[in-house]
């Protein structure tokens, strides 16, 4: 405890005098690797806010990025045992207009499309800056949001915009918002204290979230200062916040289902040990093992010309051979073929999980689901991390799942 309280003030003095938060080491990180009966391991280091030197720690909250996808695949799986949603219907149905390529007008969209990124959608026309009372349809009408070159089922091109159409569908599916679907279907069965940008988490959760930061070492996210968010999602274009303007599957990018998650590195790996059981964890079963088998199966594996194995977006951090297999919304890693290096491990073990990265936080969560075990991790303040030495990650997530501190 000693050595804990000395590192966090050294680096809350350090950080107060120079304002750099740019450094080789992240301002905070933490690993929890774990096994199909719990966690073995949890090391920490460094700082979760920086202006109230509080050192961080397994069970603060952070925002995940793309490890939201997972789990929101997950519940769309539950939803699928229920009947509620089928992966392969098109969606035109739910979200109660035509989601068809202007190029491909014959070819249905589906949620196993949406899921896996084979969709025929880009980022280049945005994907979550929809105000509190905007439609999502509006960024379709765009024809950047589509990929001109290729149809939808051909072609793999990792896309955020996917998700806030799925989280649409499961709205109009079931009538019920998305931030509150994920609390019930994954959260709380789970016993994990998240939620989707905030709302739903207690004062208590919000009062421990990790601050994000830039290169500047200004925070760009989940400063609360002891306190949830004024407001927890976009604003209405007239500036108010009353969240009783929600209407079911017009706004699936409100919560933020791409990346929007608050988790602890405890509860990710939650979601790993629910992996790596079949769909079951500490007696809770959540998923039949035949819906886990459905979202690690690869759907995609790199071959020239069906797809780019990186992510576009300027908050991603991969690099070309990073995404060489994936299912739905399950990265599969160590992909034995030329042009891939999706291994940060450095090992060649066949892992399944995601990889996150946004304002400057690099995250992880891996399982290798035959040994029976599995690490999830975070980094902050690290928005140009270094290049690794071995794969198509930074080196800090090559460290981090090697467990080289």
């Amino acid at each position: 405890m000693l050595h804990r309280c000395w590192w966090s003030c050294c680096l809350a003095a350090v950080l107060a005098v120079t304002g750099d938060l740019h450094a080789a080491e992240p301002v905070g990180m933490v690993r929890v690797a774990f096994d199909r009966d719990g966690v073995t391991e949890i090391r920490a280091k460094g700082l979760a806010d920086v202006a109230a030197g509080r050192a961080i720690g397994a069970e603060d909250p952070v925002r995940i990025a793309s490890i939201s996808k997972l789990v929101t695949a997950i519940a769309v799986m539950r939803l699928v045992e229920a009947g509620e949603l089928d992966l392969d219907a098109d969606v035109s149905d739910l979200l109660g207009w035509s989601l068809r390529h202007p190029r491909h007008p014959d070819r249905p969209i589906t949620l196993r499309l949406l899921l896996s990124h084979r969709s025929g959608l880009t980022d280049a026309a945005g994907y979550y800056a929809v105000p509190l009372d905007g439609a999502l349809k509006d960024i379709l009408d765009d024809p950047r949001a589509w990929d001109a070159a290729h149809a939808p089922g051909t072609y793999f091109r990792y896309t955020n915009l996917n998700f806030p159409l799925v989280a649409a569908v499961m709205e109009n599916a079931t009538g019920e918002r998305f931030d509150r679907l994920m609390d019930a279907l994954v959260l709380r069965p789970l016993g994990i204290a998240g939620c989707f940008n905030w709302e739903l988490c207690d004062t208590a959760t919000a009062a421990r979230a990790v601050v994000l930061y830039d290169a500047e070492g200004t925070p760009v996210r989940d400063d609360n200062r002891g306190r949830k968010p004024a407001c927890p999602v976009n604003r209405a274009s007239n500036g108010d916040c009353d969240l009783a303007q929600w209407r079911a599957g017009v706004n699936g990018a409100l919560f933020s289902p791409q990346g929007g998650l608050r988790i602890s590195a405890n509860g990710l790996a939650r979601i790993g040990r629910l992996l790596l059981g079949d769909g079951s964890v500490d007696g809770v079963r959540l998923l039949r093992p035949e819906s886990v088998r459905t979202l690690v199966q690869p759907l995609w594996t790199w071959a020239p010309g069906n797809g780019i194995t990186f992510e576009e977006d300027d908050s991603g951090q991969s690099r070309q051979g990073f995404m060489c297999r994936y299912g739905l919304a399950v990265q599969i890693l160590a992909t034995p073929r030329d042009g891939c290096r999706d291994d940060p491990f450095g090992n060649g073990v066949p892992r399944v999980g995601h990889a996150g990265a946004a304002y400057g936080l690099l995250s992880g969560l891996w399982v290798d689901r035959e040994a029976g075990t599995g690490v999830a991790y975070f980094a902050t303040g690290m928005p140009d991390a270094p290049v690794g030495a071995h794969s198509a990650f930074t080196a800090i997530e090559e460290r981090m799942a090697r467990d080289e501190w």
